[in-house]
């Protein structure tokens, strides 16, 4: 029986490298680093830690093949208060450089947050550095009469807190000098005083534009008679906004930085200077902010107090002879470019006086920073790419595009996520549920994954421990971590591939900010979040979107980085990386100098398509004729021929009306395998190119998948059951042909080489005989969990162990083996597909006592080799559940778990709210728990497609 198996394997390995033979060898994987590791984020509650805890807690880490942490101080445990550390005291930095050096020992990665909690800020920040508004006051005046009332605005007092509600007669200034700011937990914090005037501007009738700032007393009486006509006067005042940073822990709160002002970021990192004074940091690899999140407030923050003098330097024109346009009372026209040049400026300085600054700053102390720049009132393309890893998260690719997209075109080798962070209610999430997630990150680009989180809590607390507010909780309690380390190592074997090479996408999509900048909403800003905040129902969306569904290989580019870009070769390069065009979606306004350099690159070789036109204007008020005059010309001397191709030196420019069919024209082909419900993303290396490809389609794949390149060997690796080999493949019009079989919701790995490779074939199967079950008593031992360990039972049907006769099933979380016997099935087969049939939720299969894997799901399935199934076989499977049931339990015994400040456990679904408003699980029905089967045995033939 070997020897037949061993001849039709080896036949088949010749066939899949025909004609030619080389040496024998197995596909390789990569070797795992700590960096192709799954990281993840470190939640110090409180900062309540100890040395003791902390080792436990990364050695836990390191057993489940974690790569690293992200330590992240945030609000503390009711009744622990004793144990907090005031963040960036000496205490606090000693039980940095504890982890540190675990970190060193264990072989794990270290970075921080630069906040407790999020976005930058602290008790230091003072109201000079601290977030700013603008507000204004409109006055009207005739002729020969002078303003009676004072130019004053007061601003309104506001107090919103997470936590236990004051009033804000009962604050003092400044806000971190109150008692009890755990308790309160202040999201926003506005005292009532005059603010500081910025400007008085008075505009006639006529057009004559009068500076009157300087003619405002300290108490706000204006020295000035009108001349002659109807005048109207703006006040513009400098507020402050508020913001407090969220989430704070203990010595972290305190007002969100100005992050328009590049003395504010330089005062709030030279805390952290003074703080790590003497500290050995070298292993600190890197720093991290959370997404932007100023403006989840009221109001939002959108001036700094040197923003005119910014302005006039940054757009060449004073925006105080234009404050009328600037709040929408000119013309639409002009309102519209006013508006324009105001964001644009905000951009800069949020990327030079923010970003910038603090990356500057981390790079001469060693060490890198990671940034998440979604929500940005800003082209979140260059904040991203003034980032040494870019960090993105949520769930819908095109978002995550940005921030993989910024790396790429920047030549950034890494892209990191926050990933997990919502994917279902408190305790319900499963191992497949994070694995889907995952997948989905790593089809955007994403190479570094950072978990949402894991929590630190000490050893002894009583279960569930200290959690987060999000959803997911990596931790030690959760009944999944006995099954983790399968998740990690797949996560692990994917990003080996993903981190090496080169991103290979065909087509530069530019990112048309500028008619976004040009349309006004309800407020002055306009935030950035992928596709969906700020480019909903545009052209951009739509060019994405097509792209996409089609199999198109796309990086999106801006403005400033266009500039950067050159044409060789037919090619436009960037970042390393060689794009065969830039694709301009239907917009209105495009910057000269972008214009200029996309016509450039055409002269020098490469093909720039416009879709559905060019674009008709220039943004922005300042130069404006003149800009529009150089934009026509440029324009008019495109000669597009009847095709709509113009010829512009060696290359060309095209306007598309069908995109798809326009990239086809020029040989710029789709990947053909999304017709079948694939997904995928690639990276070319030296020898030929990475594919990894996950089946969304819904069905099992088993089929020849077509692929657009050359290959004369393809190796296949499959993450998730490890199993490697040489794939069958066959030429098709040049480009190649591999056959897949690939199970719904399943990945896997190809590397097609341009380099003949032989050696063992992929282990192809087709079913030999009909499934039969594994029928017979089983022994169900529960072995970990609670709140109780139910009794052992002998079932001879597998149904959820909820419905067992047991003391305590309906309440119990964890672990219990599920033992049987069987004998050798009939029939021959060289493998035998072992499927578990229902299980919920993971499980480890043992067989004659020998570990045979682990199984998270989808797939629920194992193939076992003929050999080691024996006459008689005993069958041991290990199945843990979710959180849900003992969650439940403790809620409908009203056993207090949910003593954390800030924020308590708030429900993500409605129908799990109590009457606090918090979440609860007491009205949960028990949830299915266990093996639930069928269990079956089919037998599989080795086949050659």
């Amino acid at each position: 029986m070997k020897r037949s198996i061993v001849k039709v394997v080896f036949v088949a390995a010749c066939i899949a490298s025909a004609p030619s033979l080389f040496a024998q060898t197995a596909p390789a994987w990569p070797e795992i680093t700590q960096i192709n590791k799954p990281w993840t984020r470190w939640w110090w509650e409180g900062s309540a830690v100890n040395e003791k805890d902390l080792t436990w807690m990364m050695e836990e880490y390191r057993k489940v093949g974690l790569g690293g942490v992200e330590i992240t101080p945030i609000y503390g445990v009711k009744g622990y208060e004793k144990q907090f550390i005031d963040f960036l005291s000496p205490k606090w930095l000693s039980m940095l450089n504890h982890t540190l050096k675990e970190g060193g020992r264990l072989g794990l990665g270290v970075d921080m947050a630069q906040a407790s909690g999020w976005p930058f800020g602290g008790p230091w920040v003072t109201n000079e550095d601290a977030s700013k508004y603008i507000a204004y006051k409109n006055y009207s005046l005739k002729g020969g009469e002078k303003l009676i009332e004072p130019v004053q605005y007061i601003q309104e007092p506001m107090v919103r807190a997470v936590g236990e509600k004051i009033e804000i007669g009962k604050l003092k200034e400044p806000i971190a000098s109150n008692p009890n700011l755990q308790l309160h937990a202040f999201d926003q914090v506005r005292f009532p005083k005059p603010l500081p005037l910025q400007a008085l501007m008075a505009y006639s009738e006529a057009g004559q534009i009068v500076d009157l700032t300087n003619k405002v007393d300290g108490s706000g009486n204006l020295n000035w008679t009108a001349p002659s006509g109807n005048w109207n006067l703006y006040a513009a005042f400098a507020g402050w906004h508020g913001k407090m940073v969220e989430r704070a822990g203990p010595g972290g709160e305190g007002y969100a930085i100005d992050h328009f002002s590049k003395a504010a970021t330089d005062n709030y990192l030279k805390y952290f200077d003074d703080a790590f004074k003497g500290a050995d940091l070298k292993n600190l690899r890197g720093f991290f902010n959370d997404s932007y999140e100023v403006d989840d407030a009221q109001g939002e923050s959108n001036w700094t107090p040197r923003f005119f003098e910014e302005f006039k330097t940054r757009r060449g024109y004073d925006l105080k002879n234009h404050l009328p346009a600037l709040f929408g009372k000119d013309t639409p026209e002009k309102s519209s470019r006013v508006l324009t040049d105001y964001r644009e400026t905000l951009s800069d300085l949020l990327l030079e006086n923010y970003t910038k600054t603090w990356h500057d700053w981390a790079k001469k102390r060693g060490a890198i920073i990671r940034n998440q720049a979604h929500g940005s009132p800003a082209n979140i393309l260059d904040l991203y790419a003034a980032t040494d890893i870019p960090e993105t998260e949520g769930s819908d690719i095109l978002r995550l595009k940005f921030a993989s997209s910024a790396a790429h075109v920047t030549g950034k080798p890494l892209t990191s996520s926050e990933s997990a962070t919502w994917e279902n209610e408190h305790f319900l999430s499963k191992l497949g549920d994070v694995k889907k997630a995952m997948d989905l990150f790593l089809l955007g680009g994403v190479n570094h994954t950072f978990y949402h989180g894991a929590n630190y809590t000490p050893q002894n607390e009583a279960w569930p421990g200290w959690l987060f507010y999000a959803a997911v909780h990596f931790t030690p309690n959760n009944t999944f971590w006995t099954d983790f380390s399968k998740l990690n190592t797949y996560v692990a074997r994917a990003q080996s591939f993903l981190q090496k090479g080169k991103p290979d996408n065909d087509i530069l999509l530019y990112l048309p900010i500028y008619d976004t900048y040009a349309t006004r909403g309800r407020s002055l800003l306009q935030h950035f979040d992928g596709i969906s905040h700020g480019f909903r129902g545009t052209s951009l969306e739509e060019s994405a979107v097509l792209l996409q569904s089609k199999g198109h290989s796309f990086d999106f580019i801006s403005d400033a980085q266009i500039l950067n870009t050159s044409a060789a070769n037919g090619s436009i390069q960037t970042g390393g990386l060689n794009y065969k065009t830039i694709v301009v979606p239907q917009t209105k306004h495009i910057p000269l100098a972008t214009i200029q350099k996309l016509i450039s690159l055409a002269r020098d070789g490469a093909t720039v398509i416009f879709y559905k036109g060019t674009p008709a204007d220039v943004p922005g008020l300042g130069n404006l004729e003149q800009r529009q005059l150089e934009l026509k010309n440029l324009i008019s001397g495109l000669n597009f021929s009847s095709s709509k191709k113009a010829a512009v030196g060696n290359g060309s420019v095209i306007i598309a009306d069908d995109l798809d069919k326009t990239l086809s024209s020029i040989k710029i082909n789709r990947e053909e395998l999304v017709d079948k419900g694939l997904q995928l993303i690639r990276r070319k290396h030296d020898k030929g190119t990475y594919y990894f490809i996950v089946n969304s389609s819904g069905k099992d794949i088993n089929d020849w998948i077509p692929l657009q390149t050359q290959a004369s060997s393809i190796a296949i690796f499959n993450p998730m059951t490890e199993k490697t080999g040489y794939g069958s493949f066959r030429k098709a019009g040049g480009k190649a042909e591999v056959y897949l079989q690939l199970p719904k919701g399943e990945s896997i790995i190809l590397d097609a080489s341009g380099v003949s490779s032989t050696g063992p074939v992929y282990p192809y199967t087709a079913v030999a005989g009909n499934a039969q079950p594994i029928a017979g008593k089983w022994r169900v031992i529960f072995t970990n969990g609670g709140p109780t360990l139910p009794a052992a039972v002998n079932v001879s049907k597998l149904e959820s162990w909820t419905s067992f006769t047991s003391e305590g099933v309906k309440d119990f979380s964890g672990t219990a083996t599920y033992t049987t016997t069987f004998k050798r099935p009939k029939g021959k087969a060289a493998n035998w597909l072992l499927n578990l049939g229902d299980v919920q939720e993971s499980a480890r299969v043992i067989l004659n006592g020998e570990e045979i894997g682990t199984v998270i799901g989808p797939v629920y399935q194992l193939e076992i080799p003929s050999s080691k199934i024996k006459r008689l076989n005993t069958l041991v499977v290990a199945v843990s559940n979710s959180m849900a049931n003992r969650a439940a339990y403790l809620d409908r015994n009203n056993i207090y778990w949910k003593k954390f400040y800030n924020t308590n456990m708030p429900a993500r679904l409605g129908a799990n709210r109590g009457a606090d408003g918090n979440f609860t699980a007491a009205k949960w029905e028990p949830r299915a728990s266990g093996l639930i089967g069928p269990v079956t045995l089919t037998p599989l033939k080795v086949n050659k497609p």
